[in-house]
């Protein structure tokens, strides 16, 4: 603070010693006082103080005020009262810029203060933590101090801020503030806070500022607001301008869509304000920003695309050809255009097909070019319909056919009603104004440009110059003009021209030489020592010149590249022909146009290059001095070279295209391959499937075999036991244990028995029912059939009256129609009058008509009996079908009981056979000294089987 002290010590006509005394004073009561109302008085003194002693009220309170913020944060009204006065120090009021001291004048109070501020990062990081407060008068005043250190030393302040914890995130929270003031002023803050500087660009980007940005716009009405949306669209270019990674996060966030009400202008556009101009204009700068040429082309062509398929370019291309608007806005929405369609097809080919609303209809691009003829059109209009028309044509060689074919002779409009883009072009390419004849000539070199096809298509144009003498080609008239000594502008313009169409076509360079005074005019030009307006045309003579060398197939023997070369040296010398050739690339004007492909030139004075051409020289000077320098032999040797570069390109397309073509056999292979492996995984699968299945049937097989093995062991046994007749007490456990199993096995069939006893009784009484059933049914059924014969008898009857009647019936009508005709030939014509006769005709037609309809109601009749017959034949059908289905059930209930009386049997049998062994088994017992008990329940057991047996008896006697 020492330079300001003594800027305030040297000043000769400074403040009166009262006025330094009192804000001294006002600092030692901040700086002392206990209490808070004397200090916020203090402070309150030094606000108003501030703007007309800024300097002093800097120099002794901004220590002072600053330790307020640090410990009176509890009393809002101090705090905003501080941050005013701070404000008031640091800020440039135009109005108090006026010092009456020269030094004071020339020195930056603002920025000095600013560096005072923020030489202790802490107190930045205090502002950033006050701007958290909600109350008005701390935020507000806390948000214009802020922007005012942005201001002055914006780097030092974006960089305290970016290392500063959640720095950003606070002030992002300021675009959501719900008072008007302080969002705006949020706005502003964030302006000074994001600009050049990617990094709190992408960390302000992803705090959702787009989101919130956009919003504020849509409710400030769009372009039809006020200075806000001038604010948020100044904010959101700093965003988005050379920041790739902003750019990509606006287009994935569908932000692009949301750009095309802005465009919406209607159709009245009356009342263009100047600030929907300034928003307008500003809203086309975003979309430049977005697809500028100089963005990575992957990030371009996407925004493109997207910009289509919302459809914001046909938006653009509305406006485009609307009446009334601005020319400001309508020079840079060409602009515009030109930039969203630039090298991108699907555009282009749009741009192409949009229709002026004219009558007849014209394109878009007629219309443009048009204008861009006009010598009294405004020349930044003009400049951005030639760069409109560039960017149509670029990268895009169907747009290059359609604009060349319009000069052939075939498509060329005979009745001359339309006016074509290539006529437009040839217009103004001879015309008497040297602009339009450059632009002309430059918008036919890029309707050239990197297309052979087109260039030697050209060389077909044909141009009528006077009545009674022959057509002259485009390419003769070109040198025609060259030769008369036109402007500088003109000459220019068509030398571009010739070398853009000359380059990389032996053909067009063949044409050129052809014309013997072409060559002898260019040496001319070259030789000559003119003054440095003309350098510039002996420049661009020089480089026409060397492309007929360069790109000479030596089709011409007088014109071959030896003899050409041989001239120069004669004539111009080859280190002459060399320095001509850069005075190019050292003009002025080369530099500024080679930097963008904008045409963008302060006057017509300064419209000289094209930006694509400038890229050809760079690319044919180094070239076009090597091939000056070369000898014949040297040059022998490049064309062999060539050649053989030939033939191996050759040999190598041929071998491309072998590799494609075995490149889609491999994929054909590869795609049988997988679904051969597809197959192959299928049939595994049932393999395994089957193997699995097989070892479960192997399994299953092998515990049967376990099974059957243990059956036949115990078998084996049994019959080893019934065999031995020893004594041993292991032989009588085990016959024990088999008279147990015998017991369980004579039990298990017992109840076997019995189930089969129920069975049969349910099978008896099944059969009784259905005898009856079918008794009781077979009666019905023969009431029914008894009944349905009386009907159908009774009638057959009625039917056989019905038809004898109506046999009668017909009887009679043929009689009345007989006796008609007797009557009709046996009245006398004569005798009666018509009107008796036409009666008695009536009265037998009537009756006729009644006897008709009477036998239409018997045929009905009739019709009706007959379905009442087929009906009671079919309900026959269907009774006689229920009789021989219960047959079938009865004859199948008959065999049930057949089976079950033979199942018993069977059971019998077994307890016969299990009698027998029971009684060979006592008699074994018996032999080996058994006890009677086991006799007695044996015996027991038997008495009760036998009575079990009587019982069965009974019951079988009983039922029979």
């Amino acid at each position: 603070m020492n330079f300001l002290r003594g800027v305030m010590g040297g000043q000769s006509a400074g403040p009166q010693h009262t006025e330094a005394e009192t804000i001294q004073k006002l600092c030692d009561r901040v700086a002392s006082s206990t209490l808070l109302d004397d200090r916020r008085n203090a402070v309150r003194a030094l606000k108003s103080l501030s703007k007309k002693y800024r300097l002093e009220v800097g120099i002794q309170a901004m220590e002072h005020l600053i330790h307020v913020l640090q410990t009176d944060r509890s009393d809002s009204e101090i705090i905003g009262y501080a941050l005013d006065t701070l404000f008031n120090i640091i800020s440039n009021d135009e109005e108090d810029e006026v010092e009456e001291n020269s030094t004071r004048q020339s020195e930056d109070l603002g920025s000095q203060f600013t560096e005072i501020f923020i030489k202790q990062q802490e107190n930045v990081t205090l502002l950033l933590s006050l701007l958290e407060d909600f109350d008005f008068h701390v935020r507000w005043p806390g948000v214009k101090l802020l922007t005012s250190l942005l201001k002055h030393l914006g780097p030092q302040v974006q960089q305290i801020i970016l290392v500063s914890p959640m720095g950003v995130s606070r002030l992002m929270d300021l675009l959501a503030d719900s008072r008007e003031v302080i969002r705006n002023d949020g706005v502003l803050l964030l302006q000074a806070l994001t600009r050049s500087n990617g990094a709190i660009q992408k960390i302000v980007a992803f705090e959702n500022a787009f989101e919130r940005l956009l919003d504020i716009i849509t409710e400030e009405g769009n372009s039809d607001g006020g200075i806000v949306v001038e604010d948020c669209l100044i904010l959101l270019q700093n965003l988005l301008k050379n920041n790739n990674s902003n750019q990509n996060f606006f287009k994935e966030g569908s932000y692009i869509q949301r750009m095309k009400p802005w465009f919406e202008v209607g159709d009245e556009n009356s009342g263009w304000s100047a600030q929907k101009v300034t928003n307008l204009h500003l809203m086309l700068q975003l979309i430049r920003v977005l697809v500028s040429p100089t963005n990575p082309p992957g990030a371009t062509s996407s925004c493109q695309k997207a910009m289509f398929q919302c459809g914001l370019l046909q938006q653009l291309c509305t406006i485009l050809m609307a009446t009334g608007i601005p020319a400001d806005i309508l020079t840079e929405t060409i602009n515009t255009v030109s930039e969203v369609i630039r090298g991108c097809q699907v555009n282009q080919d749009y741009f192409a097909s949009v229709n002026a609303p004219s009558n007849p209809p014209r394109p878009a691009i007629v219309v443009l070019l048009m204008s861009m003829v006009n010598e009294r059109q405004p020349f930044v209009l003009r400049c951005a319909v030639l760069y409109c028309f560039q960017c149509f044509l670029y990268k895009n060689q169907k747009g290059q056919g359609e604009i060349v074919s319009t000069l052939l002779p075939s498509t060329i409009d005979a009745t001359g009603n339309s006016v074509s883009a290539g006529q437009l072009l040839c217009g103004g390419l001879f015309s008497t104004d040297s602009l339009s004849n450059w632009c002309a000539a430059v918008a036919l070199a890029h309707a050239l440009q990197e297309n052979a096809t087109q260039k030697e298509q050209l060389l077909r144009v044909q141009l009528a110059t006077s009545i009674g003498n022959p057509p002259v080609s485009l390419l003769q008239q070109c040198t025609n003009i060259l030769s008369q000594g036109s402007k500088i502008q003109t000459r220019v313009g068509l030398l571009m021209l010739l070398c853009t169409w000359l380059s990389n076509c032996p053909i067009a360079v063949t044409h050129f030489l052809h014309n013997s005074a072409n060559v002898p005019f260019l040496t001319g030009q070259i030789a000559e020592n003119l003054g440095e307006e003309e350098q510039l045309v002996q420049g661009l003579c020089a480089l026409l010149l060397g492309i007929t060398i360069y790109f000479n197939d030596n089709s011409l023997e007088n014109y071959m590249k030896e003899k050409l070369k041989q001239l120069i040296e004669k004539r111009i010398g080859k280190e002459n022909f060399i320095e001509k050739l850069g005075f190019i690339s050292k003009h002025e004007l080369y530099s500024r146009a080679s930097q963008k492909p904008q045409p963008n030139f302060p006057s017509p004075e300064y419209m000289i290059f094209d930006h694509e051409f400038t890229k050809l020289v760079k690319e044919l000077e180094g070239v076009i001095t090597k091939a000056i320098y070369k000898s014949s032999e040297e040059d022998k040797k490049e064309e062999e070279e060539k050649k053989t570069l030939e033939q191996h390109d050759s040999i190598v397309g041929h071998y491309k295209n072998m590799i494609r073509e075995q490149d889609l056999q491999l994929e054909e292979l590869k795609q049988q391959i997988s679904t051969l492996k597809c197959q192959n995984e299928q049939l595994q699968t049932a393999v395994t499937q089957q193997v699995s299945q097989i070892q479960q049937h192997k399994d299953q097989y092998n515990l049967l075999k376990v099974q059957l093995g243990k059956d036949n062991q115990h078998q084996g046994s049994h019959n080893d036991g019934a065999q031995m007749n020893g004594i041993q007490p292991e032989e009588i456990g085990r016959l024990r244990e088999e008279i147990e199993e015998l017991k369980s096995n004579q039990e298990l069939l017992r109840s076997q028995l019995a189930e089969k006893d129920s069975l049969i009784e349910k099978l008896k009484s099944s059969q009784t029912s259905p005898d009856t059933n079918e008794a009781t049914a077979s009666a019905r059924d023969s009431e029914n059939i008894a009944e349905l014969k009386q009907e159908l008898a009774t009638l057959k009857s009625q039917l056989n009256s019905k038809s004898v009647e109506i046999t009668k019936l017909q009887t009679e009508k043929q009689e009345l129609l007989h006796k008609t005709e007797a009557f009709a030939q046996s009245v006398p014509v004569s005798g009666e009058s018509e009107a008796a006769i036409a009666a008695k005709t009536t009265d037998v037609e009537g009756r006729l008509s009644a006897l008709l309809q009477e036998t239409k109601e018997l045929k009905n009749e009739i019709k009706a009996l007959s379905e009442e017959r087929a009906s009671i034949k079919e309900q026959l059908d269907s009774s006689n079908s229920t009789i021989v289905i219960l047959q079938n059930e009865k004859n199948q209930l008959e065999v049930n009981i057949k089976d079950s009386k033979k199942e018993q049997d069977d059971l019998l049998v077994l307890l016969a056979d299990q009698d027998q062994k029971i009684l060979s088994l006592k008699d074994k017992l018996k032999g080996l000294g058994h006890p009677e008990e086991e006799e007695d329940e044996l015996e027991s057991i038997d008495q009760d089987d036998e009575d079990d047996e009587d019982e069965d008896d009974d019951k079988s006697q009983g039922d029979n």
